[in-house]
């Protein structure tokens, strides 16, 4: 089943265009955090049995092939059974921490969006009140079924979460008079669906400030569903979030945006349906949710660990981590209640050092360092963790095995991927060896269900050693394409290659069929057999693997396999346009480089000043590469633009009214023109394709 819904990534935010001459409004997609779901055609590509060279002279074999979703076979349903003896499914412990305290929970979750699409749904995940069925990994299942428990909670005195009603948590802390709001979800739809049920059950009680843990999009693009921009500009509340919050905020949603928010679309399975074939969950949540996004900048910056900040009558005492699970997050230290906020540094799962849909790989070391610098500084006192993913814990002992584990697995990963490092062995050599120790193998909240040991071990690799292995057969590799050709040439008779790998996958060796198949695919995308042969090995590897991340991007690449590549521009996930207002004037220019294409103006060499109201550039453009100073001026520059932010975004946009309105020439007012022709930006790309040419 293909999913309707747009379900926006943790990654991705949908942003451009403009209303007026100073603010842009929300066409154009950027990147964190979130990728949109695309239906599919449901049509298979028009087909041919293999390139016409290595076409086999007799009959190709039926194989039986089609596009149908298959059930497990025994191997899936033997590797399943394994999990059981590994790991002790009779701790309920875990359980009992995502149910203590609950205070309120809908019998039936749905939050609807204005257009009257389902912004968020645990009504779709009924069907996990059962034990796991052999479509699914048994630890996955079980993860899925916690993650699936929502409802209002109180943490400690005071201290209350609504969780699951995004794919974070929401934190509520009782004032003198009013409300400190703790990461307000990522989408406004749901964050205001979680205020009333707060004042449902609480009280109505004014919101004094707002918190952002982190850079990351599900932890503040609902916060105008809890206060709006006017109460924040008047002072009526403020703001908080660490040191480079804005700027990392901004750029990581937008210089790579185009490409990560299709990648995430595999990750976070939003082209799939839940259900027992289909998504199950995320480990740090169920998924993502698909209504409004929306901005309001940081009033107060902290800059320090061991600052401390009281408000209305709440004292917080602050720790920066930076470079761990994102470049700006913070802890937080609430000593009157003895309470401690994790941010997203300790959840119910091992995270990502490196995630799936493409970022900037985190730091294993500094993470745990970090993690043992919270016990130095609270471990003694704690009483109870909470974060903004998944559930609590309390009892200083369970507190301080909870972090120190944490720590121990990201410790592990970087260190153990050194040592082998070290010992000459390669990137995908070192991910299929690399086990944690048993009893760290164990621990429920360790398990890899969002980020894994395998990937995380290879970001410790791209972290230290790059790409290269080495090898310098690889230095300059061949196209997948035509590679994929070449192999089919040497091959032979590709009819006899799909028999052999029809029978490799009878006799469960998924991968390796996975793998073949789909470089018959990139020779001739084509072949249909191929093309099904290799979504079906793929779908039996979603069904063992215990990472929901995994799971979605196999079950994702099995279906556009089947179905072809999703291009409907209707599903994508829907911006109020805020966050990309606040790119600075340098991260502008920045992005002017990224969206043009230099071999279109590869002639084109000037020099222009560009006078801002506060601000100073000098652009170079050589041979069509974009280069810049910041707080300079040439002294005979080609041309000389005086604008403001709107001018420089109505460059980027290759909006005329807008350059108009607000840009000035002086010298060779040719030149603007002729390097706006060469903004293409990605609106062509926006639907690439990942497991076909």
């Amino acid at each position: 089943m293909r999913k309707q819904l747009a379900l926006l990534s943790a990654a991705v935010i949908v942003l451009s265009g403009c209303n007026n001459g100073t603010t842009p409004t929300s066409t154009t997609t950027v990147s964190e955090t979130a990728a949109a779901a695309e239906t599919t055609t449901g049509q298979l590509p028009t087909v041919s049995t293999a390139v016409s060279e290595t076409k086999s002279e007799e009959t190709p074999a039926d194989l039986g092939l089609n596009t149908d979703t298959k059930d497990a076979t025994q191997y899936t349903k033997d590797t399943n059974d394994k999990v059981y003896a590994l790991l002790d499914f009779d701790d309920k412990s875990e359980f009992e921490n995502a149910n203590r305290g609950l205070i309120a929970a809908p019998e039936s979750l749905e939050i609807l969006a204005e257009d009257g699409t389902v912004a968020w749904s645990q009504a779709a995940y009924a069907f996990l009140d059962k034990d796991a069925p052999d479509t699914s990994n048994p630890s996955l299942w079980r993860n899925a079924q916690l993650n699936h428990i929502c409802g209002l909670f109180e943490v400690a005195d005071g201290i209350y979460q609504v969780r699951g009603y995004d794919m974070s948590n929401i934190t509520f802390i009782k004032g003198d008079t009013g409300w400190i709001v703790y990461d307000p979800l990522m989408t406004v739809e749901c964050a205001r669906a979680a205020f009333e049920l707060v004042r449902e059950n609480l009280g109505d009680f004014p919101v004094k400030a707002v918190l952002y843990s982190h850079s990351h999009v599900d932890h503040y693009g609902g916060v105008e569903g809890i206060v709006t921009e006017e109460q924040v500009k008047n002072g009526e509340v403020k703001i908080f979030a660490p040191e480079g919050f804005e700027e990392h905020a901004v750029s990581e949603n937008i210089f790579a945006g185009n490409s990560m928010a299709r990648r995430a679309t595999y990750q976070y399975g939003t082209l799939l349906d839940g259900g027992e074939t289909g998504s199950l969950c995320i480990g740090i949540g169920m998924g993502q949710s698909c209504g409004t996004t929306s901005y309001i900048s940081p009033t107060d910056i902290i800059s320090a660990t061991g600052q401390t900040v009281t408000v209305d009558g709440v004292e917080m005492e602050f720790q920066l981590t930076p470079g761990t699970e994102a470049p700006a997050e913070m802890n937080t230290w609430f000593p009157q209640k003895n309470a401690l906020w994790m941010a997203e540094n300790c959840t119910g799962t091992l995270h990502n050092l490196y995630t799936l849909r493409g970022a900037q790989v985190r730091d294993g070391q500094a993470w745990s360092e970090y993690l043992m610098e919270t016990l130095k500084l609270y471990g003694d006192k704690v009483e109870v963790v909470f974060q903004s993913h998944n559930w609590p814990h309390w009892g200083n002992d369970a507190i301080n095995e909870y972090i120190t584990n944490t720590a121990a697995v990201y410790k592990f990963i970087n260190d153990q991927t050194l040592h082998y490092i070290n010992k000459g062995y390669t990137s995908t050599e070192i991910a299929n060896m690399i086990e944690l120790p048993e009893e760290l193998a164990k621990v429920w909240y360790t398990r890899q269900y969002y980020g894994t040991v395998a990937h995380n071990s290879k970001a410790v690799y791209q972290k230290y050693m790059g790409w290269y292995d080495a090898n310098p057969v690889h230095l300059g590799q061949l196209t997948p394409s035509d590679s994929a050709k070449k192999f089919v040439e040497y091959l032979g008779d590709t009819d006899a290659v799909l028999r052999k790998a029809k029978e490799d996958y009878d006799n469960g060796e998924y991968q390796w069929v996975a793998e073949i198949t789909n470089i018959l695919v990139f020779a001739d995308p084509t072949n249909t057999d191929a093309r099904l042969l290799c979504a079906d090995a793929l779908e039996q590897l979603a069904y063992t693997a215990e990472s929901g991340t995994w799971r979605n991007a196999y079950l994702c690449a099995a279906q556009e396999l089947r179905f072809g590549t999703n291009t409907d521009e209707s599903t994508r996930a829907k911006s109020s346009g805020g966050l990309m207002t606040h790119m600075t004037p340098k991260m502008i220019i920045q992005y002017l480089g990224i969206i043009t294409d230099t071999t279109l103006i590869s002639d084109l060499s000037f020099t222009a000043n560009i006078v801002l109201p506060d601000d100073t550039f000098t652009l170079v453009v050589k041979n069509g590469v974009v280069l810049y100073e910041q707080g300079t001026l040439a002294e005979s520059p080609d041309v000389t633009w005086t604008t403001n932010k709107a001018g420089l975004f109505g460059i980027i946009q290759n909006n005329a009214d807008l350059i108009n309105a607000n840009l000035t020439q002086d010298g060779d007012t040719e030149l603007l023109g002729k390097l706006m022709s060469g903004i293409t930006g990605f609106a062509d790309a926006r639907f690439f394709s990942i497991v076909e040419p």
